[in-house]
C-alpha cells in the first residue's frame, strides 16, 4: 500500500506540474509561468521554514517536559528509538477537541502536538498509534511535499489572477491577434485551472494521510491501535469541534473541518471508513 501511495503522489505531483506548464503557456507564456512559480516559491519556502513556529503559536501550543507529560514523552521516545529517528519536541494544546499534528521542516527540527482532548479520550495504545502516525509524517517529509504542492498550486492561481486582470483591461485582444488563447478558452482556464490545482493538491494530501497511517501502523507494531483511535477521534472531533484554520486543517490527524458529498473532493483527509478498513487489512502484515 505504501508503494501505491508513493506512486500516486508522484503521479499527482507530475499532473500538477503539467497543469502549471499548460496554464503558463495559456496565460503568460514561459516567462509568466516562471515568475509566478518563483514568487509562490518564495512565499511558501518562508512558510515551510517557519511552519513549526507559526502553527504552534497559532494554536497556543505549550512545550512540555517529561515531568509534565510523562506518558506522551515515553511513547514518543520509544517510537523514535524504534524508528531510529531524532526525538521531536512535545507540545500540548489546551483544547477539549481531540486531535494531534506534527510539524517541522525535517526530522531534526520537528515537533508533535496533542490536544488536551485527545489525552482525555484515548488509552495508551491508541495514543501510541496516533503518535506513530505523526512521526510517520515527519519521516516521510510530508511538510516538504505539501509545500511543493502549495507552490505549484499557488503559481497556477496567480497566473489565473494575472490573466483575469489582463482580460479586464483589454490585454487579451492583442494576445489574440498574436495567435494566443481564444477568449472563451481563456475564461474557462481562468476558472478551471485553480480548481483543478486545488483538487490535485487535496488528493496529494489524502494520499499522504494513507501513507502516514500505514507507516504509523508499522512503527507502533499494531494497526488496530490506530484504527481504534481514528474511530474515537472521528466521533470526538465532531462532538467537540475545534476552531481551526482551513489553511492548517491538513496537518491534523483527523480533519477539524466538516463536509461531505461533493465537498469531499476538496477534503484534506480520506474518508474515515477507508482509513480504518486499510488499517484493519494490515493486521498480521504490519
Amino acid at each position: 500500500m505504501s508503494t501505491i501511495n508513493t506512486l500516486k503522489t508522484t503521479l499527482l505531483m507530475t499532473l500538477m506540474t503539467v497543469l502549471l506548464v499548460f496554464a503558463g503557456g495559456a496565460f503568460g507564456g514561459t516567462n509568466g509561468a516562471m515568475m509566478a512559480f518563483v514568487f509562490s516559491l518564495v512565499m511558501n519556502v518562508g512558510s515551510y521554514w517557519f511552519s513549526d513556529k507559526i502553527v504552534l503559536r497559532m494554536y497556543s501550543a505549550r512545550a512540555v517536559s517529561r515531568a509534565e507529560a510523562p506518558m506522551v514523552h515515553d511513547i514518543v521516545d520509544d517510537l523514535t528509538r524504534r524508528g531510529n529517528m531524532p526525538m521531536p519536541k512535545v507540545y500540548i494544546i489546551n483544547d477539549a477537541s481531540p486531535n494531534a499534528f506534527a510539524t517541522g521542516r525535517n526530522p531534526q527540527n520537528a515537533a508533535v502536538a496533542v490536544t488536551a482532548g485527545i489525552l482525555n479520550l484515548l488509552n495508551r495504545e491508541e495514543l501510541t498509534g496516533v503518535l506513530a502516525h505523526e512521526l510517520a509524517h515527519i519521516r516521510h517529509r510530508d511538510i516538504l511535499i505539501g509545500t511543493v504542492a502549495a507552490c505549484i498550486a499557488g503559481a497556477i492561481s496567480m497566473l489565473a489572477s494575472i490573466a483575469q486582470w489582463g482580460m479586464l483591461f483589454g490585454g487579451r485582444s492583442s494576445h489574440r491577434e498574436e495567435g494566443g488563447t481564444h477568449p472563451i478558452a481563456a475564461i474557462a482556464m481562468i476558472i478551471l485551472a485553480p480548481i483543478a490545482a486545488t483538487l490535485i493538491q487535496m488528493a496529494i494530501s489524502r494520499s499522504r494521510e494513507f501513507q502516514a497511517d500505514a507507516g504509523g501502523a508499522r512503527l507502533c507494531g499494531n494497526p488496530l491501535w490506530l484504527a481504534s483511535a481514528l474511530r474515537k477521534l472521528h466521533a470526538g472531533s465532531r462532538r467537540v469541534p475545534m476552531s481551526a484554520s482551513p489553511a492548517t486543517a491538513h496537518m491534523f490527524i483527523v480533519s477539524p473541518l466538516t463536509g461531505g458529498g461533493l465537498m469531499s473532493l476538496f477534503s484534506t483527509h480520506p474518508p474515515m471508513e477507508q482509513r480504518v478498513a486499510l488499517l484493519e487489512g494490515m493486521v498480521g502484515r504490519a
